[in-house]
């Protein structure tokens, strides 16, 4: 799925989990970029993020025990603090700097955890991409922020969620609406230093079934205004608005417009495996948990019809059989961002090389 031997980008930060997953003591385990962390939220309230194997013989410190900010790995007792310094050994006095696991800065934004896997000393909390509509109360929410775990590669479903021509004959009966939505006009991509943005609009369409289930005084025709920006390492912001035909989005008047703000983030858990968070939030009857549950299922059910198929894709792309893809004009926006991606991979991995570490006493 990439050129370079490493296909990662470490210094920048990632989604980690919602905070509902750490909540009442619970410890989360999860791997990023081919690294087991373990997250919880300690006493004082701190968030701390670690490396899920205790430094004596590898055991998972998520299976360990919450002690005020610390955390005991429940094989041999030892403790770890916040920044993952051992600080006790059952039965032993002498501890020394080598008793240690990596810990991870870790910040909280509109919900969301966010992790930064790569060198502590450039983890600045100011390059998070916040949000904000998580945090506002004019915009509600689904019933619970949602995760999805894909079987296939983080890039493939950001080549989904560039190219939104597919809507048209993935999602016909949930997302999309019509086949005709991929003779919409194109969008003009507007390609950025760490991504892309664009604006797609489809004008006199009926609007697609997940909308009008959530609201059943929706015109028979719209005009459908999707406002779209992805950005490294895979964060995917869009404004999307159904209106009354002929809407002027300059002029102000939201009378009849209906608007969502939607977020999703990518994730790579293994070159092959994604985490994959989202929330869908709206701008009307904010109070009626039936809408947030009605949106929460149509977005889902147009979710797993892109996961079904990309999942299916990821197989087809590793078997053995040399497979040249021919591109379209829609793929534009995708094409930008992976070589921005390559881009700056490679050159991390030319400024900040990987060291290799010589295991001399290996456990197996």
């Amino acid at each position: 799925m990439s050129d370079t031997p490493y296909p990662f980008l470490r210094n920048c930060w990632y989604t980690a989990g919602w905070d509902y997953e750490v909540i009442d003591g619970k410890k989360l385990a999860r791997t990023f970029l081919e690294k087991p962390v373990v997250i919880f939220r300690g006493e004082s309230g701190q968030y701390v993020a670690l490396d899920d194997r205790c430094c004596h013989r590898g055991a998972p410190l998520s299976l360990g025990r919450i002690e005020g900010d610390c955390l005991r790995c429940m094989y041999h007792g030892m403790k770890y603090d916040a920044a993952g310094i051992c600080i006790e050994i059952p039965g032993q006095d002498m501890i020394s700097a080598q008793h240690r696991v990596h810990s991870y800065p870790i910040e909280e934004r509109g919900h969301l955890l966010w992790i930064w896997m790569g060198d502590p000393e450039l983890a600045d909390p100011g390059l998070i991409h916040d949000f904000s509509y998580l945090s506002d109360p004019e915009w509600a929410g689904l019933t619970q922020q949602a995760y999805l775990h894909y079987d296939a590669n983080w890039l493939l479903i950001v080549d989904n969620l560039a190219d939104f021509s597919h809507l048209a004959f993935v999602h016909t009966d949930t997302l999309g609406g019509s086949e005709d939505y991929a003779f919409s006009t194109e969008q003009e991509v507007e390609r950025l230093e760490d991504g892309f943005q664009f604006v797609r609009w489809d004008k006199g369409s009926p609007p697609p079934p997940y909308h009008v289930r959530a609201c059943p005084d929706a015109p028979d025709k719209v005009d459908r205004r999707n406002e779209v920006k992805m950005l490294v390492p895979g964060i995917f912001f869009m404004e999307t608005s159904f209106a009354p035909v002929g809407w002027d989005p300059d002029s102000g008047d939201l009378e009849g417009v209906r608007q969502y703000k939607n977020c999703q983030y990518m994730t790579p858990e293994t070159r092959r495996t994604t985490h994959f968070f989202w929330e869908y939030l709206r701008n009307y009857k904010q109070d009626d948990p039936n809408v947030s549950l009605s949106l929460r299922d149509g977005m889902m059910a147009g979710f797993m019809e892109d996961k079904i198929l990309i999942e299916e894709q990821q197989k087809y792309l590793e078997l053995d059989e040399p497979f040249q893809p021919r591109g379209l004009v829609a793929d534009k926006a995708l094409s930008h961002f992976r070589k921005v991606w390559n881009k700056k991979v490679a050159e991390e991995n030319e400024k900040y090389p990987r060291e290799q570490v010589e295991i001399r006493n290996p456990i197996l």
